[in-house]
């Protein structure tokens, strides 16, 4: 079953595609986690979607360390196919909690209420295309499954 998650070949396609959007989730990963790129950091963070969004504190917490540490496993392609599956749960709840109410567009000017929905629905189509296939080239995944060429 573990042989058959961690499964991939060796196609740059889906490398391309894990990395970049590893590198997206990242970056709001580090917003929340440690308040980097304007973001609120932890304590911030966690008051946000305690209070505003009202979830509880260890949801919130799981969201941060999968937009963290999650996005960095999916960047050098370790369980990648896990990772994509959790983000698409991340990335569900902030479409339904927090961007739907705001429209399709996002907030590109700022003079909105908040962000709308394109970017959660390519976000979440790329993870379901790391899903279906996996890391791809360069992954720890494929070193681990796939055998050595003689």
């Amino acid at each position: 079953m573990l042989r058959r998650l961690l499964q991939t070949d060796n196609n740059i396609s889906w490398f391309l595609l894990r990395v970049a959007l590893g590198i997206v989730m990242l970056g709001h990963g580090l917003q929340k986690a440690l308040g980097w790129f304007g973001g609120y950091g932890w304590d911030g963070t966690m008051n946000y979607f305690t209070g505003h969004v009202g979830i509880p504190y260890f949801l919130g917490a799981l969201v941060i360390l999968i937009e963290s540490i999650g996005a960095l496993l999916l960047i050098i392609g370790f369980g990648s196919r896990f990772m994509a599956a959790l983000m698409i749960i991340v990335m569900s709840g902030a479409f339904f909690i927090d961007h739907l109410p705001n429209g399709f567009f996002m907030n590109w000017f700022g003079n909105k209420k908040g962000e709308g929905v394109e970017f959660d629905i390519l976000f979440v189509i790329i993870a379901i295309v790391l899903v279906i296939n996996g890391s791809g080239k360069f992954s720890v995944d494929g070193k681990l499954t796939l055998a050595p060429k003689a």
